[in-house]
């Protein structure tokens, strides 16, 4: 299992219109593609002050399978035109990290 993690960062005006795009066209967006192996994507949002935080951690059973939502680049972050309009700056880059463990309580 991997995991790809990215930051973008936006004004705390743009912010809930920021998650709203998320919610409403980027992530249908990266659903649409279906791509193989692709599991899930996660939000997380928090407040710096002068600018938003937001997380995405998404879920693939396999590096083949970013490599197939990303491109052999695959690090290169996804960040389509109609998010870079709202976005204050984000990562140029994703990491990626190989699952060893989950615990739930």
């Amino acid at each position: 299992m991997i995991k790809r993690i990215w930051n973008g960062y936006t004004t705390p005006e743009n912010a809930d219109a920021y998650e709203q795009l998320l919610d409403t066209f980027v992530f249908p967006g990266i659903e649409a593609k279906q791509i193989p192996g692709y599991r899930s994507i996660e939000l997380l949002r928090r407040d710096l002050g002068d600018e938003v935080q937001f997380t995405t951690v998404m879920e693939f059973d396999s590096l083949e399978n970013v490599i197939a939502f990303q491109g052999q680049d695959y690090e290169t972050a996804y960040v389509p035109a109609e998010a870079r309009k709202v976005l204050k700056r984000w990562d140029e880059r994703s990491t990626h990290h190989d699952v060893l463990q989950t615990r739930r309580y």
